[in-house]
């Protein structure tokens, strides 16, 4: 069986992880002014990059990947089911949408890991053995200093 093409060779879609790739065609870019210092450039240009992804009405997605991306992101989401990333760290309109396109990808393949399941242990017997003679050790110890007559 040949596997189908990986989502690292579509050039049109932003690349999350090897099981995920988001089409392009799916985020909406808005470009405004950046606020803050930094002179005339902030002032009269807009390089600031707010990228929109609607996780709800993705195609990208299947329904158990949807879900755990709803659940993890749920206060990062809006009313529809937006996920909103801005950039406004660079001089350039290109440079602050990669920035935000990577910011987006990051957030998405953090969402998407599943910790391990814990394994419930039991301390060794030579742990436990060890544990209980320096209790005993700790009370000889106090012991010991509530016997003396000091007078």
């Amino acid at each position: 069986m040949i596997d189908p093409k990986p989502p690292a060779a579509d050039n049109n879609a932003l690349v999350v992880n090897e099981r995920l790739a988001i089409p392009r065609h799916e985020l909406t870019a808005r470009a405004t002014r950046a606020g803050g210092t930094g002179g005339q450039h902030v002032n009269t240009s807009s390089t600031r990059i707010e990228l929109v992804w609607n996780v709800r009405t993705s195609a990208a997605l299947d329904e158990e990947t949807r879900a755990r991306l709803v659940a993890k992101l749920g206060k990062k989401l809006g009313g529809e089911g937006t996920l909103r990333v801005v950039a406004s760290d660079r001089r350039s309109q290109l440079q602050n949408r990669e920035a935000a396109e990577e910011r987006l990808a990051d957030m998405v393949r953090r969402a998407l890991l599943v910790p391990k399941r814990r394994r419930a242990t039991k301390p060794s017997r030579a742990s436990k053995e060890k544990r209980i003679t320096e209790k005993k050790q700790r009370g000889q110890t106090k012991a010991a200093r509530r016997k003396g007559d000091f007078d």
